[in-house]
């Protein structure tokens, strides 16, 4: 069995009193997802969350404390791939998209960004931001 590690970040701004997150569609697979990406060598987690954000979506984020979480699956037969996700307010809302992975992006008030996201691990990621952030 094949080991992967990736890390990102459910960015998110408010706005006009509510929450929107930041949704990113992967040019392959054509998924509504958030920005990770593959650790690399010397990096910790939140080093490549904030590396991967910057890479994909342009914008500096402000990880918040207490807010980790990890999901594991397998792309591939004979693959686990585990993703761990960290909640980050953006810095600003100037997003630049990185044109070879990132084909669109978005800002999306929580039930919308819900709707819009392909898998249901990113679904569960946003119920738990969105509850983190009652907080």
């Amino acid at each position: 069995m094949k080991h992967e590690k990736s890390c990102g970040a459910i960015v998110f701004q408010k706005r006009e009193g509510r929450i929107e997150l930041l949704l990113i569609k992967h040019r392959f697979g054509g998924h509504w997802s958030f920005p990770k990406g593959h650790v690399e060598q010397g990096e910790n987690e939140i080093q490549t969350a904030l590396r991967e954000v910057k890479e994909e979506t342009g914008l500096d984020i402000a990880i918040q404390d207490g807010f980790r979480q990890c999901v594991e699956y397998f792309p591939k037969p004979h693959v686990k791939k585990q993703v761990v996700y960290f909640l980050g307010a953006a810095l600003s809302n100037q997003v630049h998209r990185q044109e070879e992975e990132v084909s669109e992006t978005t800002w999306a008030d929580i039930d919308r960004a819900y709707r819009m996201v392909t898998f249901k691990n990113d679904k569960n990621l946003i119920r738990r931001a969105q509850e983190y952030l009652r907080q």
